[in-house]
């Protein structure tokens, strides 16, 4: 192998450069099939790499991205010259890719579907509820977070616009399901914990989802407010427009996983609509409880009483956990187990995945794999809807993508135009909700949610400089699971259910019509806004954020200690134990066998000489 193979990108980018014509041209099978020994693989600057490839650990991790561009006639050769032999892996590979793909999005579907059965009773009373502005952005947060799907929170929203909520109001509440649709990819992030570096890429990449959804809320909620742009909007757009019932469209991946899903647990969407109308309960005699079925083996025609789960209108059998005589509790029981079912299926099939990719890429030169991904952002966002009008799930797009970027097969950087289209894509199901629906305010919402997320775009992408709020932000939490292995754990409880749930009280205090209420609510808000300011005045000047970081740190240290003590204290063992060889030193059972033995000896001489 060349030795120009050991050479960083920066000097194969000279040896190309017009200044220095004499040197030879690189050649691109140099590049791959590198072995990185120990040492390079501990590296942390890009420079000590052969490849050049960031991390974003990396202590050079701020320098502008300037790696050897490649062409794509390497391309094409890296990826269609192989060996007979190549070919068959790479076929048997794929193979298994899409076998782990497949289970994959089974374990979304199942994770949506049990979070429906689980916490359906719950998020249906939240849609029922007179809300404001900020009441109804958590409402969509809070609603998305339980149902795991922004797709069902949508159309749930779509289809009481009109009944149980005003046009302004699902405008906020589709707002907060933005929010919301981003977590399960975060969840998906956790899978690669077992890996410092790939959790920190995966972390970043799923929460550049969270930040630019939180920063677009953040601008356009307070405009919205004010000036009420969306719904005037969209009103104008809906005038003379008619719209009828009609069947829904379905997408091809949901075709294809949800016949083997309905045979495990359906959940009854039926039911949170009713719920959120005010026209039914999870209580006995509430419409759905107790479950009635008909002699024999229940059937979608033998049960005409059902709760939160349900049977299949199409095959008309009943899925594997649906029980006659259940109560909303054991229904509830049943979405849990489905849900934690699905969290394993989920990381089991991530770890397969990953596995099975960084094998595949194995010896593959970064840059080509750069070049291979490196296409246009619009032409991206463009992808990313068209994937996500297809899956008919953002959070599916996503999910699927931030292991790519965990392992280091996609930056950051393309990853967050295919989110961006993600977030357009999603506003199809919502469209195609309200196309079959009667009258204008349900098409009025839908269309609000699209041109949020257009508005949303045109602040946060075509600008470069604007590009690097959320890119930037999304880094620092990456780097924040360096500090600590358990921070998405704590970013997820605190960004998608602590907060939420603290505004939505306090919405909820405003709207109880009572003074003392009233006035217990601005005494609360006063003491966190006080709060709040006192915790960024803590951090800022008192030196709150470094204490914050060591404490982190400290425990990590604690973790890692604990966890490599076994290992630690036989290590040890080993060299004392060679010590002692090598000195001839007695160990400490003999010295106390020696000790034992003087002090016989001497208790027989003092017998002896008193005799």
């Amino acid at each position: 192998m060349s030795s120009l193979s050991y050479q960083t990108v920066e000097d194969e980018y000279e040896l190309e450069s017009p200044e220095s014509p004499e040197a030879p041209e690189p050649v691109a099978e140099d590049y791959d099939d590198v072995p990185l020994s120990k040492e390079e693989k501990d590296v942390k600057s890009r420079k000590d790499r052969p490849t050049g490839s960031i991390h974003f650990g990396d202590t050079d991790f701020d320098v502008a991205e300037e790696y050897g561009d490649a062409t794509w006639g390497e391309v094409c050769r890296t990826c269609c010259c192989h060996t007979p032999q190549e070919w068959g892996w790479i076929f048997f590979g794929v193979i298994v890719v899409c076998f782990f793909l497949y289970f994959f999005l089974f374990g979304l579907e199942l994770l949506g579907t049990g979070a429906k059965v689980m916490t359906g009773c719950t998020a249906g009373a939240l849609f029922g509820d007179d809300t404001n502005p900020i009441a109804g952005l958590m409402v969509g947060i809070l609603a998305t977070v339980l149902l795991q799907s922004s797709s069902t929170t949508t159309s749930i929203i779509v289809s009481l616009v009109g009944s149980a909520v005003t046009v302004s109001q699902g405008i906020y509440m589709v707002m907060g399901a933005n929010i919301g649709t981003s977590v399960t990819n975060t969840i998906v992030a956790m899978g690669q914990m077992g890996n410092g570096d790939q959790l920190e890429r995966a972390f970043a990449g799923a929460t550049v989802h969270d930040m630019f959804n939180f920063m677009a809320v953040a601008i356009l909620l307070p405009v919205e407010v004010i000036t009420g742009y969306l719904d005037a909007l969209t009103g104008a757009m809906v005038k003379g427009v008619s719209t009828d019932k009609g069947e829904k469209w379905e997408g091809p991946v949901k075709k294809i996983v949800e016949p083997l899903g309905s045979k495990i647990i359906i959940a009854n969407k039926k039911l949170i609509e009713a719920i959120a109308k005010d026209e039914g309960s999870c209580k006995d005699g509430g419409g759905f409880y107790p479950i009635e079925c008909g002699a024999g083996e229940p059937t979608y025609d033998s049960c005409t009483q059902v709760g939160l789960i349900a049977c299949d209108k199409k095959t008309g059998d009943c899925p594997a956990l649906f029980q006659k005589g259940s109560s909303a509790g054991d229904d509830k029981v049943s979405g849990g187990v489905i849900f934690f079912v699905s969290i394993v299926i989920l990381f089991v099939c991530l770890f397969g995945l990953v596995s099975v990719l960084q094998k595949m890429l194995l010896g593959m030169s970064t840059r080509i794999v750069y070049k291979a991904t490196d296409i246009n952002g619009y032409l991206a966002i463009a992808i990313g809807a068209g994937i996500t009008v297809v899956v008919q799930s953002s959070s599916i797009t996503t999910s699927t993508l931030t292991p790519l970027v965990g392992m280091g097969a996609l930056r950051l950087e393309q990853m967050y135009p295919l989110t961006l289209g993600a977030n357009i894509g999603t506003t199809a199901t919502a469209l195609m909700a309200a196309m079959v629906t009667e009258g204008t305010e349900a098409l009025q919402v839908a269309l609000a949610h699209l041109f949020f997320n257009i508005t949303g775009i045109c602040i946060f992408y075509p600008i470069p400089f604007m590009r690097q709020f959320p890119l930037s932000a999304a880094r620092r939490l990456g780097r924040a699971t360096r500090i600590w292995r358990g921070f998405p754990l704590l970013y997820i409880a605190v960004m998608f259910l602590l907060i939420p749930l603290v505004f939505l009280g306090l919405s909820s205090l405003y709207e109880q019509n009572s003074k003392g209420l009233t006035i217990l609510a601005v005494i609360l808000t006063i003491v966190l806004g006080l709060a709040v300011v006192w915790t960024i005045y803590w951090c800022r000047c008192k030196g709150g954020q470094e204490k914050c970081g060591n404490c982190l740190r400290a425990r990590e240290r604690k973790r890692i200690m604990m966890r490599e003590l076994p290992d630690d204290m036989t290590y040890l063992k080993e060299k004392v134990a060679l010590l002692i060889e090598h000195t001839g030193l007695p160990l400490d059972d003999d010295d106390d066998d020696d000790d034992d033995m003087a002090k016989a000896e001497k208790e027989s001489d003092d017998t002896e000489v008193d005799a």
